[in-house]
């Protein structure tokens, strides 16, 4: 395993897909005010155009994260797909690598290796770059709190829908896929990674109060973000991932008379008739750290 010596885990309240044979939408995707960009080079991208698009991925990667987003390549399987994948992606620029089909704690490994390998023949600082977990199948999502520990390297992981829902033979909707997304929300949980994606369908995203009442259902379960493929879903997600100001002014209040409390030798607090005690304290310390993580890197809220 791989010690990061990169940056802090990423806060990514939106990801837009955009991708990697695409220049129309690469030269756009820095205005879209996403967190982050996933240049795709899986699903989005015919296999005869992949070793075009690996080809300026670098490029690509400059335009892209011009205006401050963190960059992100999602990569192929099977494993000749996959290393054709690492040598273009594993470049200066890039923040992570959405490892698509990831299906066991041995394949993610091999994967550290490779990038290791990569960034020390480019003279890049070790585990510079990220990996953010896609599961995909029945048996990956029995390993998924055990791949998710299986390399420093993991930052982020989430359920790929679509490709679940194949595997189970099922059509994939918001009833299919709840479960699954909850026990991988609770997976990432376990192993202290960032867990992406939402409960239920925006589909339709024009419907804004629809949207916003999955987006803001699947905050309160845990998600702490989600990808997208439109560009005009990505204020909803920046909006609906981030700590509203009632909340801040709720948790500066808990911080601040908890303490109090504490210095008088006090464990517990009533605040508007609840009590609080060290678990709501504690979710309220998080709760302004991921609005100073967001305000820090100047990200707007909507």
């Amino acid at each position: 395993m791989t010690t990061l010596s990169g940056p802090a885990a990423p806060i990514w309240r939106s990801l837009l897909y955009v991708p990697a044979n695409n220049q129309r939408f690469i030269d756009k995707a820095h205005t879209r005010g996403a967190d982050a960009i996933i240049l795709d080079l899986e699903d989005a991208v015919p296999e005869a155009e992949r070793p075009a698009a690996r080809a300026a991925l670098a490029a690509a990667v400059a335009s892209v994260g011009q205006s401050g987003a963190d960059v992100t390549v999602r990569i192929n399987r099977p494993l000749r797909e996959t290393v054709a994948d690492l040598e273009a992606a594993v470049i200066h620029g890039v923040r992570s690598l959405f490892v698509a089909k990831t299906e066991s704690p041995d394949h993610l490994r091999l994967i550290d290796e490779t990038v290791s390998e990569l960034e020390s023949e480019r003279g890049m600082p070790p585990g510079a770059i990220g990996l953010s977990v896609m599961i995909e199948s029945p048996g990956a999502l029995r390993r998924a709190a055990e791949i998710a520990s299986s390399s420093d390297r993991v930052v982020s992981m989430s359920l790929g829908g679509e490709d679940f829902a194949m595997e189970m033979q099922a059509p994939p909707d918001p009833e299919t896929l709840e479960l699954p997304k909850l026990m991988c929300l609770m997976a990432a949980r376990e192993a202290g990674v960032m867990p992406l994606g939402f409960l239920g369908t925006v589909a339709d995203y024009t419907d804004l109060d629809a949207v916003k009442t999955v987006l803001a259902r699947s905050r309160k379960f845990g998600f702490e973000g989600a990808s997208c493929i439109h560009p005009d879903m990505v204020p909803l997600l920046n909006e609906s991932f981030a700590p509203t100001a009632e909340e801040v002014d709720w948790a500066n209040r808990v911080v601040s008379e908890y303490a109090a409390a504490q210095a008088q030798g006090k464990g517990a607090i009533t605040i508007d008739g609840k009590m609080v005690d060290v678990p709501v304290a504690i979710r309220a310390e998080r709760l302004l750290a991921r609005y100073n993580a967001i305000a820090a890197k100047g990200r707007p809220a909507n």
